[in-house]
């Protein structure tokens, strides 16, 4: 073997280490590459991060979320949407202010809209313009899909078609959907019900290739054993999970542990919440260990979309994305190694 072909078996090896060769326009001179690695998890951005500056207030606070949920529905909802950033922005913002180029929106910022045609085709093309992805919608006030009432869960179902339709135009992956029921039955009978809502749902959704996710999101939904049995009964290859890092309160003072239930939750995912509330001065989020959950996160096989959703107070809501989005992107380059 010559000179030149030591080189060149040299060069192939290489290759194989993730080295591209290509061959120089000119003369017989080889180049060599370097291919850009795929990040182990992509990062987005959850409309829910701005809700202050979108509603002016936290509406929780403000009117309590039972009457926020009856006046988003009537005449009244546009003095709750009283903020300084207007929701057709959001793609806007995420990119050019935040980095981020992926966004999961809130029906709450417009729920009067999902069949306004003119609205809905100004969020795609702000979005397209920034070349930012659409991820999902996260869906609230649309009745309880595991009502007791069969005609009224029907009717919960029916109100989380146009969101369907919403996320297809906006060509979103996902509707986040609640696993609600009545509290007052048994978790066996809330399960059933709960999975009967999300079949029929999902069989509309199948059509509009749209996936129907349960949030750990309060009640018996932040109890995963339970969310894992609803999947299970659900039994649809659209039905998933959106584990959220906070939301496991099951009742007043009754939390679920989170690592435990975010592993349980991982196997039926098809997105990821980070949820973030106050950070120490290293930039650490103080109530849970974001590299531990991504671990978990990781050892399930996950290689998504992560949506950040900053809740916390000690900072404004952009430093709070930022300072999430910072901590991400450390953890991530920390386990780059250990993950592919």
């Amino acid at each position: 073997m010559n000179e030149k072909e030591t080189r060149r078996e040299f060069l192939v090896k290489s290759a194989g280490a993730g080295v591209t060769l290509l061959a120089a326009s000119c003369g017989s001179e080889e180049r060599a590459v370097v291919t850009p690695r795929e990040p182990i998890f992509k990062i987005s951005l959850a409309q829910w991060s701005l809700h202050r500056g979108l509603f002016g207030s936290d509406p929780g606070e403000t009117y309590g979320w039972e009457e926020f949920g009856r006046i988003v529905k009537t005449d009244d909802y546009p003095t709750v949407l009283a903020g300084d950033i207007d929701p057709l922005d959001f793609a806007t913002m995420a990119k050019r202010d935040f980095g981020i180029d992926a966004v999961e929106y809130v029906n709450l910022f417009f729920f009067d809209r999902a069949n306004d045609e003119a609205y809905m085709a100004e969020l795609k093309k702000r979005a397209d313009d920034e070349g930012v992805r659409n991820v999902l919608i996260m869906c609230d006030a649309e009745g309880d899909l595991g009502d007791p009432d069969e005609v009224a869960r029907a009717q919960a179902v029916e109100n989380h078609h146009k969101w369907v339709e919403a996320a297809r135009f906006l060509g979103c992956h996902s509707i986040r959907v609640n696993a609600s029921s009545d509290p007052q039955l048994t978790a066996v009978e809330q399960a059933k019900l709960a999975a009967d809502g999300l079949r029929q749902l999902c069989e509309f959704a199948d059509s509009y290739e749209i996936n129907i996710l349960v949030e750990n999101h309060g009640g018996l939904s932040s109890d995963a054993p339970w969310l894992v049995d609803v999947m299970k009964l659900v039994d649809h290859p659209r039905v998933g999970t959106l584990p959220d890092f906070g939301n496991f309160e099951i009742e007043d003072g009754k939390w679920y542990d989170r690592y435990k239930g975010i592993a349980e939750l991982m196997p039926f995912a098809k997105s990821v919440s980070a949820k973030s509330y106050e950070f120490d001065e290293s930039g650490n989020e103080t109530s849970m260990d974001f590299k531990k959950i991504m671990q978990i996160v990781l050892d399930a096989g996950y290689r998504g979309y992560v949506g950040i959703e900053y809740e916390g107070t000690g900072l404004s809501e952009p430093d709070g994305i930022l300072a999430t989005k910072a901590l991400l992107e450390r953890v991530r380059d920390g386990l780059a190694g250990e993950f592919s």
